[in-house]
């Protein structure tokens, strides 16, 4: 008999595209929200979208909370917890980049409270996906939660964010390549429960970044909408796997070592860019196509050697030799690699 069932939680809505952050307030009336919505945002995200949202609930007849968070930690998203439940409030919306966005889906988690995210940039796939990334002390937990009842991502505000964060997300997508290398390397050895469907919608999300990589520039708005498109995809493709199997291998697990062993010297897109790299020379060897990998970030501005990502060469070495040790996810670094087989990997890759 067949017994088979699965439970997928997809964002209801996503709107994208010229001044779509206007149409916050109808957004949120569609999904049949009431009641008092807290927004959570950081100080750069507030000045750019958050204060033009609260104008609007205000507008309204609303009378939103809202809590000013400084940095990615379980602390905030405590606090927020707390805040919500002094306000009273409803539901809440996230505003800004990877740090409100976060906490707020995890403190929405928590209170169990529908939750809307607006990117103000195009830095990862968190934006929709049902998963958290918060750090603590030397090392970053990815918690799972909700994924947004709905997605306003306004291309105008996203196109004027810093390059580096587009880029970011950008190398974030790419990476799903050796995500799903890896998902299928572990189902073929350990059996890990795998989804065909989830794989390749996000080796097709993958492959929409590589094709388009020559044509993504800086402050083009046509940009930020083929970079938020796949930022989506990739979500929605963890929301079908139930896990973040189709966007995070080995590549992610050597981005958490350079976390611990390097921290705050690059953005995690950009480490799992050149993770990508080096795990795809693993998978593929030297006629692989991890030069199509390399060659695409270097396209778009992005990193591809331990010197434009402002690490050592010893520190990409270590990260690569104990990202294994990580988390219990069967990946292409197996059980570790030694230290001589990384110093091979990374200089016929040209990382060092």
């Amino acid at each position: 008999m067949f017994e088979k069932s699965t439970w997928i939680r997809l964002p209801r809505n996503v709107v994208v595209g010229h001044g779509v952050l206007s149409e916050t307030t109808q957004v949120i009336a569609d999904l049949h929200l009431h009641g008092r919505p807290l927004v959570v945002t950081s100080p750069v995200p507030k000045e750019i979208a958050g204060d033009r949202i609260v104008d609007a609930f205000r507008a309204r007849g609303d009378d939103p909370a809202v809590v000013v968070v400084e940095e990615a930690s379980f602390d905030s998203v405590e606090r927020v917890i707390d805040a919500a439940g002094r306000e009273d409030v409803d539901y809440l919306v996230g505003v800004g980049g990877g740090k409100p966005i976060d906490i707020a889906k995890m403190a929405a988690d928590d209170r169990d409270q529908g939750f809307v995210s607006i990117p103000t940039a195009a830095s990862h796939d968190g934006i929709v996906s049902g998963r958290s990334s918060i750090p603590e002390g030397d090392t970053r937990h990815s918690v799972a939660a909700d994924p947004p009842l709905a997605v306003v991502a306004d291309t105008e505000i996203i196109a004027d964010a810093p390059w580096e964060l587009t880029t970011a997300g950008c190398a974030d997508i790419i990476s799903n390549y050796t995500a799903v290398m890896d998902w299928r390397l572990a189902n073929r050895l350990k059996h890990v429960e795998y989804s065909e469907y989830a794989a390749a919608l996000s080796e097709m999300t993958a492959e929409m970044l590589v094709d388009n990589a020559d044509s993504i520039r800086p402050g083009l708005e046509e940009s930020a909408w083929v970079v938020v498109k796949a930022l989506v995809s990739s979500g929605v493709a963890m929301s079908i796997a139930g896990s973040s199997r189709p966007a995070s291998g080995a590549e992610h697990l050597f981005s958490h070592q350079l976390d611990r062993i390097a921290p705050g010297k690059a953005l995690h897109g950009h480490q799992v860019g050149v993770g990508s790299i080096l795990t795809a020379y693993l998978h593929s060897g030297e006629r692989g196509f991890w030069t199509r990998i390399r060659d695409a970030l270097a396209a778009i501005d992005a990193p591809t050697t331990a010197d434009e990502l402002g690490v050592t060469d010893e520190e990409v070495i270590e990260a690569l030799t104990t990202a294994n040790e990580i988390r219990d996810r069967y990946t292409i670094l197996g059980n570790g690699i030694n230290e001589a087989a990384a110093v091979e990997v990374a200089r016929k890759t040209g990382v060092i």
